[in-house]
Formats: C-alpha cells, structure tokens, sequence
C-alpha cells in the first residue's frame, strides 16, 4: 500500500509496450463489487480465494505489467504462481514514505480502522521477509515514479539475481509491491 505499484506498473508498462493490468480491478470486474465490499460483505479469506483465481487467470495472459496487492504475494498459492510464471518485483518503500502515500484515502479496507501507521507497520513487519522473496528489489522513497520506474526497468534488464534478463517468452513483469491487503501493487 502506497509502495507505488500502479503509477511505475503504468510507467513500466509504457516503456515496454505492454499493456498495464491492476489485479484488483481485475477482481472488482469478476466481482462485481469494489474491494472494500468483498471484505466488508464477505471476509479477507474469500477476497483472497477470489484474488488467486482472478491471478492465475492474468498470468495465463499474454506479457503485460501486473500490478498485484501486497496480500498477493503473502499468499503461498497465488505466490507460486507468480514465481512460475513471472518476474516479481517488490517496490520496497520505509514506513514514513508509505504513512504519507496512504493519508486521507479510503479505499484501502485495512487502513480504515485503527491507525494507519500501527497498521502499517504490523503489515511490514509481517509481510517484508516475504516479500523479499521476489525476484528483484527496488526501493522507492520520495522520487517520482518516472525514476522508479526507470530503476524497475534497469534491475529487470540486468536480469536481477540469475542474470536471465527480461521475460521475453510471454511472461509478465510483476509489479507486486503494495503493503495493504488489496490496493499492487508491489509487496
């Protein structure tokens, strides 16, 4: 949550002329409600169930940037899937940098209760050494989203930790790095 995954996803996906997909749209399409309700109406387990088909659905898709809630990626189902068909990339941001991304917006059910920060920082706490089992890296502060971007785009073509380079035979580029239970994008 506010890691930045849909602003660089956009950006990425541009540079690559790919198309840009946000997995919680994808989930509000199959749902037919928005993702505050699916939690509200129905529970984080089925929101998650919802979540890893909607997943499994766009990583049979042809190459796109995916951006995918940070809840995504805690997932170990949805996980293996994005581990087997994609490159994951978690916009890792600090704790100051996410509390001022995320002020004053309602659409993420788990910062609508309680304090946004405490609740920050138990998700970070609890989701950061997962998330550091994406394929890559970047941490993002107060630059624009061009510069991430442009550093997402610079690990990806270094090829990141087995020097493979970019997906080139339709898979995707993964945006997962969002810290809410919903919102990309990034872990």
């Amino acid at each position: 949550m506010g890691a930045g995954k849909s602003c660089v996803g956009r950006r990425m996906a541009a540079r690559l002329g790919w198309p840009f997909v946000d997995a919680d749209d994808e989930i509000v399409k199959a749902a037919g409600l928005c993702v505050a309700d699916i939690f509200s109406l129905y529970g984080e387990t089925a929101f998650r169930d919802c979540e890893r088909k909607v997943m499994a659905r766009l990583l049979d898709g042809p190459p796109h940037v995916l951006a995918a809630g940070g809840g995504a990626f805690m997932d170990d189902r949805t996980r293996a899937l994005i581990r087997a068909r994609a490159t994951s990339v978690w916009l890792r941001a600090d704790l100051e940098i996410l509390v001022a991304r995320t002020a004053g917006r309602t659409h993420r059910p788990l910062l609508n209760t309680g304090d946004p920060r405490e609740t920050l920082r138990a998700l970070m706490e609890r989701r950061y050494p997962v998330y550091a089992l994406a394929d890559l890296t970047v941490t993002t502060g107060p630059d624009s989203a061009d510069h991430t971007a442009n550093q997402v785009l610079a690990a990806v073509a270094s090829g990141g930790p087995d020097g493979a380079g970019p997906p080139t035979d339709g898979g995707q580029a993964m945006d997962t790095g969002r810290d809410d239970s919903q919102d990309t994008q990034t872990p």
